[in-house]
C-alpha cells in the first residue's frame, strides 16, 4: 500500500487499462505527456476544443470495438456535446437492439473551491441521472477512483466519471497490486448508530470531519458514499436508515431534483426504512443559485462541516 493523490490514481488507472487493452484510446485537449509518450499520439490524442465532434467521434470509435475515453475536462464543456451525450451515447445500444456495445469513459470535474465563478464551478450530475442508459461514478477517495475507473473503462455501457475538483490533490491509501471496484456498491466509510449521512465527493470528508466533532458531543454518526449515482446503491442506504433512524443527506449541487432528492426518496418510498425514521429526512445541500466569484460568497454557498453538524444537531433536536 502506497499514497498517492486522486489525481494520480486517475492517471494510474487510464495507464494500466491502455497496456491492459490495445483497443482503449484517450481524446482529451490536453493530452498528458507521460501517456502520449508511452502509448504514442494514435492512442492518446491531442483533440480541438470541440466537445460534440469529440464525443461524436468517440461513439462511432465505440461501436467499431474500441474502448475510448474523453476528458471535457470541466464539466461545463460537456454541455457543447449535449446532443450526442443525450440522443445518441445514451441511447445507442438500446436503438441497436442490443447487437452492438458502446463502451465509453467521458471524464469531467464538478464542484467548487476553485473559485472559478458560476460557469465553472456547478455540479449539474442530476442532469445526467435523468437519462437511462449512462452510468455515473463519483469517487470521494484515490482508492475508489482507481477502482472504479478500471471498472468504468472495461464496462460495455457508456459511464460518466464525474471528480470532484477539490479532490485533484487528496492522498490516500492504494493497493500496489490488480483491483478493481464494483459500479453501483455504496461504501460505510465511518459506522455509528444515531444518524446517517449519505454524503457524496468532496462531502464524504466534510461528513467524517462532522462525525468526528459531533462523537465528542456523544453522537455517533454512520457516514455512507454512494459512490456511484446511477445505479444507486439503494440496500446500503435503507439499511444504514433502518439502524440509524435518521438521514442527512450532504451534496455539493443543489436540492432541486437533485441527487439528494433521489437518496431521500429511496427512503421515504421504502415501507420498511419509512417506519424506521424517528425523524423528517433533512438536506444540506448548496444554495439555488449561480455559484458567486467572490470568495466568501461562494464559501456561504457551498456546504461544509460546520453546516453538516448542525444539520446533524437540528435532526437530533
Amino acid at each position: 500500500m502506497r499514497q498517492i493523490s486522486y489525481a494520480q490514481a486517475g492517471s494510474e488507472a487510464l495507464a494500466e487499462e491502455l497496456r491492459r487493452d490495445p483497443k482503449t484510446l484517450v481524446l482529451s485537449t490536453d493530452a498528458a505527456p507521460a501517456l502520449v509518450e508511452e502509448f504514442g499520439d494514435q492512442r492518446i490524442r491531442a483533440t480541438p476544443i470541440a466537445e460534440g465532434a469529440v464525443t461524436g467521434m468517440a461513439i462511432g470509435a465505440a461501436g467499431c470495438g474500441y474502448r475510448p475515453i474523453v476528458n471535457w475536462r470541466i464539466v461545463t464543456f460537456s454541455f457543447v456535446a449535449m446532443d450526442q451525450i443525450v440522443n445518441q451515447a445514451s441511447k445507442i445500444h438500446y436503438m441497436f437492439g442490443g447487437q452492438a456495445k458502446f463502451p465509453l469513459v467521458f471524464r469531467a470535474t464538478v464542484g467548487g473551491g476553485g473559485k472559478l465563478a458560476a460557469q465553472h464551478s456547478q455540479s449539474p450530475y442530476s442532469m445526467f441521472m435523468n437519462l437511462a442508459g449512462l452510468k455515473i461514478i463519483l469517487p470521494s477517495t484515490p482508492y475508489d477512483m482507481k477502482g472504479l475507473m478500471k471498472s468504468a473503462i472495461r464496462d460495455d455501457n457508456p459511464v460518466i466519471s464525474f471528480e470532484s475538483s477539490r479532490l485533484m490533490g487528496f492522498k490516500g491509501d492504494v493497493p500496489e497490486e490488480e483491483y478493481t471496484l464494483p459500479i453501483g456498491k455504496a461504501d460505510v466509510k465511518r459506522e455509528g448508530s444515531d444518524i446517517t449521512i449519505v454524503a457524496i465527493a468532496w462531502l464524504v470528508h466534510e461528513a467524517l470531519a462532522a462525525a468526528e466533532t459531533l462523537a465528542k458531543e456523544g453522537v455517533s454518526v454512520e457516514v455512507v458514499d454512494p459512490r456511484s449515482l446511477f445505479p444507486l446503491d439503494a440496500k446500503t442506504i435503507r439499511t444504514s436508515v433502518r439502524k440509524t433512524g435518521r438521514l442527512l443527506i450532504a451534496d455539493e449541487a443543489g436540492p432541486t431534483a437533485g441527487a439528494s432528492a433521489e437518496i431521500a426518496a429511496l427512503a421515504a418510498e421504502d415501507a420498511n426504512t419509512f417506519a424506521c425514521l424517528k425523524a423528517p429526512i433533512k438536506r444540506v445541500c448548496a444554495l439555488q443559485v449561480p455559484i458567486p466569484y467572490s470568495p466568501v460568497l461562494e464559501d456561504h454557498v457551498f456546504p461544509d462541516r460546520d453546516k453538516i453538524a448542525a444539520g446533524v444537531r437540528a435532526v437530533l433536536r
